[in-house]
Order: C-alpha cells, then structure tokens, then sequence
C-alpha cells in the first residue's frame, strides 16, 4: 500500500489495522506512539520482516483509534484480534482447551470437579472486579493438557480421600446411599448425618495436595496415623496408610524440578526452517505439572517481541488461575546456537539497567513491541496479587527454559510430518493453508422449530466462541431454500470469512448456497464445498462410525474431489461434518422441546398466545417460573391473582410428570467420574 500522510497520524498511544480486499482486517497492532510506530512499517523493504513485507503487499487500507493510556492499546489489542482473527497477527488458536480442578469451599460439601476453562476474556467484563467473589468462593486448580492424566489424578485423589462425586441435584434427591459409599470411596454426605467440620477436614487435605504441599499433607497424615495407633483405631489408621500411599502416588507422576516449593509457568522458544515453537511448561509447588506447546509457520526470532506479548495476553487473558511468577528466554539477537539447534534459540543480551527486577523491553526504539513491566501490571490485575515475568537467572530456571524449548522443537518436528492446513490447501489446489473452516447444516422436523448449526474450527481445533445458531421460520421443509436463506444471513454478517466453508449435503445444498453467494460477488473470498454421505447398498445414507466413502463436491466440478478414503484431510473434513450435524441437531432439539412447554402453557384456560410469551421473556425456563414468587409472577402485565394459582398447579402437574417418566438414577455414571 501507499505510504499514509505521517503528518496525520497523532502521537499518542492507540492501535492500528491493516485491512485488504472487501476491507477484512489483515493485522491488527499497537503503539506508544502511532506516529512513530506506523512510520517504521514505511522503511525501506530490506529493513522490513518477511511477514511485514508480506502483509503490506495485500493491505490496501489503514486505520488508526487513539487511547488515553498505554494499557488501553494493549486491552483494546487484545479485543480486536479475537473478534476480526487477522490472519498475520499470532493467534493462539487452543488457549481454552486444557482441563482444571474446581472446588467450591463455599458448599458445606465440596465436590471435586474436572471443568474445562471458561471462555471470555477477563480483562473486560468477566475481570477481577467482577469475579471477586466467585474467586474466593470457588478453588481452581490446574492446568492439565492431557486429560488423561487429569482423570487418573482424580480417581486416585478420590480413592484416597472420599469425597462425594454426584451433582448437587443427584445429592438433594438421592434417598439411599450410592455404591461409592459402599466401596468405601464416598461418606455418604447426602443420607448420613455427617458434621460438616469431618468434611472440612477431607477437602482441607485434598486442597494441600492440590497446591503442591505434599510434604505438609504427609507428615499431617503420618501424624494422624500414629495418634490412631495409639488409640487402638487400627481401622482408622489402616485408612490413613492407604491415603499416604495414595498420595505418593500422585506424587510419582509428577517431576520435582524447583527445590523450593514455587509456582511458575516457563517458557521456551525455538526456530526451525517452518516458523517458530513456543513451550510452556506449568510448574507447581516446584513439580512440573504439565506442558503445552504450540507453533506458528512463517515466524522467525525477530517475530519473539510480538509473539511474547500476544500469547502472553491472549493466553492469560481469560485464564483461572496465573502464577506470580511468568519466566522467559534471554531476549536479543539471533545466536550462534540457534541456527545449529540450540535449546532456546535466543541469546543472552540486555542492554544496561534492563532485565531481573527492572523489567526488559523487546523492539527497537521506534518498535517498542514489548515491555515486560507493562505485561505485570495488566496479568498482575488479572491474577489479584503481583506477577512478575523474568529472565532466567540460575542455572536450574535456564535448564527449565531449554527443557520447555526441547519440548516445543519436538512438537514442531511432529506437526511438520503432518501439517493438516496444508494438506487440506493441497486437496483444494489452494496455494495458501486453510487455517479456518466453517461449516454448516440443518435440522428441522417437518418444517418446524428449524435451525441451521454453524461450526467454526481455526488450525484443526473448535473456535466454540464463534459457533452460531440459525432459527428459521421460512423453507417449511425445503434444506434448499433454508440454506439460501441462511446464505444471505452469513454474507451481512461480514468477515471473518473462512478459508473454506463445508456443508453438510450433497450438489442441490451446494448449489443453493453457490448461488446466493455468488450473486453478492462473495465466492472469491472462500472455498465452497459440500459433504454428501455414504450410501449403502439400498441407497439409503450410512453414518456409520468409521465410514470412509463420504464424498466431497465443489462448484462447477460433477465428479467428487479425489480424496484417499482414510486419509487425515478427509477424516477432519468428516469429523467437522460431524460436529455441524451433531450442533444443528442439539440446536433443534432444544428449540423443540421449548416450543412444546410454550404450547403447554397455552392449555391453560385464559392463557392466550400473547400472555405466554410475555411469560417466557421474564422466565426463560419453567424451573424459574415455578421457583418464582407470587410478587415477581405478578409483575408480568396481565398477571392476576387467578392467575397466578392456575399456573402454579399446571407446572406441578408438569413437574410431576416429568419426574415419573426420569429414568432411575444410575450410580457412577461417566458424568460423576466412575
């Protein structure tokens, strides 16, 4: 693009956007000073990164938005590359799939849980102003990757200290005790009248391991065992020993790597000839707990000050739980080592008064990418205490970053031997990856309660804040005509477009969907293709788990795209095939079973079409229509008296219905982790 009038531009903080073709935001960026800033994108083209040249050869268009403070640019930052995912910004594509423990120490008894992180960013609305409460209520322990070692971790926790496993609601309506309490894994909080100081006493143990206190849960252990030998308890001092046992196992899967019992997250980064690794390693009272590990193709060293700063935010950002201690390779220019395969890939150099205590900076005087003092003070807000991130200063903290950057060259070894964007851009005969796939399908009975399911994927995992429900109420039955129609919906929604959209169906879907988009001028800014299922011998569709055969049709070709049954690209295409029906389905369902309360409702004498909807806009369920009082019924325009008695024994008479075609509850189900 043109140099853009400097003159123009204001010196204060603010972030900037490059946009490119249909105005899609190609990289978002901030800056202390924008002037400056934008002024060293306009140097001569040596000067200039790979990418940066790359990306300023498809931006046709530049705007500027001026903040009060420097935090506010990166804030701002941060919210602008989760809604418009640039394509040359670092994107952390897997940020919120690990799993963590939750316990709620406000319930008089706790239940140990396996949660996934929340999604939404806790630097806006759900920051610690807002989740004061929640956070001093409720114990979050974690992260694990693995979910494997998640669940073996827990059932070992719960084989050793019986904790109740079942949900709040299995709790209040249970009337005999489960088979866990038999098996002398749970103390039965919901028949028996347990004090609730005994359980506190449990959770209380199980919180020590959990933080990493292992050695003051031992010799607390260890005590109590002794007193009970003492006492002659020797049942109760044979389940002391078993939960000592318990606990060193635990313990041997977990490496100690800090002699000191701290908590810490260590990151490390490599190069390769396909772009840049980034480890993490998760460190709790000084054992290594986990790891994580990610890639980004087309980066080099020089990129480190940017990917720094934006993994650091977009990872942390919505994140439970933060260590108040974050450390980082050296920092400086490309090394020796690097290029032969270092460990760390990066160079101690820091200029005077920088580095240890005083914070580091990473960029040039006109860049001023990252300031690490600035990054404490926003996760330092995050996490409610101070956050301090470091540069290795022991030998012991440098063998932890070349471990994390050991750990992130061999994760990038692995993706080059099957690089799925690239492969599914080959099957395409695409010259770019396809990073982000959409897809689409939808669900109705007979025309009614329809709704089309829209799935989102980014580098070969769910993007879940992106999916979308559809709700139709034209089509009547015809999948054609509601795909149109949604067609016309997803083009005034406007970018992000993906790099490929898949729908579930066969040539008629695609072509319905072609048709609308084409007329808008939209089908050169993605891939259009369609998932037709395999037939059996009668003709008939066949879902069967493990089907190979699915064919994959794109506009203006009669034949299917030539496709290796079983190959990756064509299992991940049917795997988000998959997820898109699945969704649609669910979506459909629910929609289904609320119109058929609505129409309930309806049968209650004086209770027209109009007076029930204003009910379900102040109560969006009948559980809260029935837990509502007679003031709060009686605030809905139209509510009498009268009224309000013929609802309260309608919905018990649901209610009770409802209960007498549940099912039996089944001990240990796969929710309540047996």
């Amino acid at each position: 693009m043109e140099k853009p009038d400097l003159g123009a531009i204001p010196l204060t903080p603010g972030v900037y956007l490059f946009s490119g073709a249909q105005r899609r935001v190609i990289y978002v960026g901030k800056a202390k000073n924008l002037r400056r800033r934008l002024a060293s994108y306009f140097r001569p083209e040596e000067s200039l990164s790979p990418k940066t040249r790359a990306m300023l050869e498809k931006a046709s268009r530049l705007e500027t938005i001026s903040t009060g403070t420097d935090n506010e640019a990166f804030l701002l930052e941060a919210s602008l590359i989760k809604k418009h995912r640039p394509r040359y910004n670092i994107i952390l594509r897997d940020d919120k799939e690990y799993l963590l423990f939750r316990l709620d120490t406000e319930s008089p008894y706790p239940r140990l849980e396996i949660t996934r992180r929340r999604p939404g960013s806790a630097f806006g609305r759900g920051g610690p102003a807002g989740r004061g409460k929640a956070r001093n209520r409720v114990r979050v322990f974690g992260p694990f990757s693995s979910g494997r070692d998640a669940r073996i971790t827990w059932k070992a926790i719960h084989r050793a200290f019986p904790l109740r496993r079942c949900t709040d609601r299995a709790m209040r309506n249970r009337a005999q005790p489960c088979l866990y309490h038999h098996l002398r894994q749970c103390l039965a909080p919901c028949v028996s009248a347990l004090p609730p100081e005994q359980y506190s006493a449990l959770t209380e143990k199980v919180i020590l391991l959990l933080e990493g206190k292992s050695g003051d849960l031992l010799l607390r252990l260890k005590a109590e065992m002794g007193a009970a030998s003492e006492n002659l308890e020797f049942e109760k001092a044979a389940g002391l020993r078993d939960q000592i046992r318990a606990v060193k196992n635990v313990l041997e899967r977990q490496a100690v790597v800090l002699e000191n019992p701290r908590d810490m997250d260590v990151v490390g980064l490599t190069e390769n000839e396909r772009g840049l690794s980034l480890g993490l390693l998760i460190v709790r009272g000084g054992s290594l707990l986990d790891n994580r590990n990610y890639f980004w193709p087309g980066l080099g060293l020089e990129d480190a000050g940017e990917l720094f700063s934006s993994f650091l935010l977009q990872y942390y950002g919505g994140a439970e739980t933060i260590p108040p201690q974050i450390l980082l390779p050296w920092t400086g220019k490309r090394s020796a080592g690097a290029a032969a395969g270092g460990a760390s890939g990066l160079c101690p150099e820091r200029s005077a008064g920088e580095g240890g205590e005083g914070g580091f900076r990473l960029g040039s005087e006109e860049e001023d990418i990252f300031d690490s003092l600035e990054m404490e003070e926003l996760l330092g807000a995050q996490r409610g205490g101070p956050v301090r991130i470091t540069l290795p200063r022991s030998g012991v903290e440098e063998n932890l970053v070349s471990l994390a950057a050991a750990n992130a060259r061999d994760h990038a070894r692995k993706r080059g031997e099957e690089d799925l964007p690239a492969l599914l851009a080959a099957s395409f005969a695409r010259a770019e990856p396809i990073e982000r796939l959409e897809a689409v399908d939808v669900s109705h009975t007979a025309g009614k309660s329809t709704r089309v399911g829209l799935v989102v994927f980014e580098g070969g995992r769910p993007l879940r804040d992106a999916w979308r429900t559809y709700a139709f109420t034209e089509g009547r039955g015809d999948d054609y005509a509601i795909l149109a129609a949604w067609a016309a919906r997803r083009a005034a929604a406007g970018p992000p477009w993906p790099d490929l959209l898949l729908i579930d169906g066969g040539k008629g879907q695609l072509q319905a969907v072609h048709k609308v988009f084409a007329s808008l001028g939209l089908e050169r800014n993605f891939l259009l293709a369609a998932m037709a299922k395999a037939r059996d011998a009668a003709g008939r569709s066949d879902r069967r788990a493990g089907n190979i055969s699915d064919s994959v049709f794109v506009p203006g070709r009669g034949n299917p795209l030539n496709l290796k049954p079983g190959s990756p690209e064509l299992l991940f295409l049917q795997y988000v095939r998959n997820h898109a029906h699945d969704f649609a389905v669910g979506r459909h369902r629910m929609a289904r079973a609320a119109s058929a309360l609505r129409g309930e409702l309806g049968r209650i004498p004086g209770f027209g079409p109009v007076f029930v909807r204003r009910l379900w806009e102040r109560f969006d369920s009948l559980r809260k229509m029935a837990a509502a009082g007679d003031e709060e019924l009686l605030r809905v325009p139209g509510m009498g008296p009268a009224r309000v008695k013929a609802l309260r024994e309608h919905l018990a008479k649901i209610i009770d219905k409802g209960r007498a075609k549940a099912p039996p509850q089944r001990e240990g189900n796969g929710r309540d982790g047996a």
